[in-house]
């Protein structure tokens, strides 16, 4: 097992760590998505997509033990690789070749991790914790929607999906680099395809905050 563990804490070895588990993250947030959305169907539309999945919710729960181990994981990779990064360079050549050699997106990739961690926090405490095991967790619409009514929780929300959107248009090229799929006929595409991505899940969730915002009033 030396070498297994040699190998995935080599800086390679956490780069496609990183990779791997931001590609999963980037499936599940397509789908999350796709299942958020069904809130502009009202009350009994969206009710019955969290209806659906409780059918199987054995699986959920495997699911969801899954994807916590992928987010602890690249949160875990991703601050070590930012520490060692920090570490390696030279003060001057941050001053004064960091802007040259990275993109605004990469230089801010932990900082908008660190948001990005803290709205994971809150949203999983607000709603997937009060939905599970509340007292009055039956009605998930009711319960959203009047989350959403709140600006303040809206208005967190929809800064956080922001820097989401930020942080997933390095991450996308990046996997891809990571895995080795550059090619100069089809690398730009995916530059352009990334970019489009983020800027769809951003305003796909930030929709949500802002209809119940503005059709239902804030308080």
């Amino acid at each position: 097992m030396g070498w297994f563990t040699r190998s995935f804490s080599s800086s390679i070895g956490k780069k496609f760590i990183m990779a791997l588990t931001g590609i999963s993250l980037i499936l599940f947030l397509t789908i999350h998505l796709l299942g958020n959305l069904s809130i502009y169907g009202g009350e009994e539309a969206f009710n019955s997509y969290a209806g659906t999945l409780e059918l199987v919710e054995p699986l959920i729960r495997v699911i969801e033990v899954i994807l916590g181990l992928i987010f602890l994981f690249h949160i875990l990779y991703g601050t070590r690789l930012w520490i060692e990064n920090k570490k390696a360079r030279p003060v001057k050549y941050k001053v004064n070749a960091s802007s040259e050699n990275t993109t605004l997106y990469s230089r801010f990739m932990f900082q908008t991790g660190f948001v990005i961690f803290i709205f994971l926090i809150l949203h999983l405490q607000s709603i997937w914790y009060v939905h599970n095991f509340g007292s009055e967790s039956d009605n998930l619409y009711m319960l959203v929607s009047g989350l959403f009514q709140n600006g303040a929780y809206s208005a967190f929300y929809i800064i956080s999906m922001i820097l989401i959107g930020f942080h997933l248009n390095h991450a996308f090229q990046s996997a891809f680099q990571t895995f080795g799929w550059n090619h100069k006929k089809y690398t730009p595409f995916i530059k352009k395809f990334g970019t489009f991505y983020a800027i769809v899940v951003a305003v796909g969730f930030a929709s949500i905050p802002i209809y119940f915002l503005f059709f239902f009033g804030g308080k």
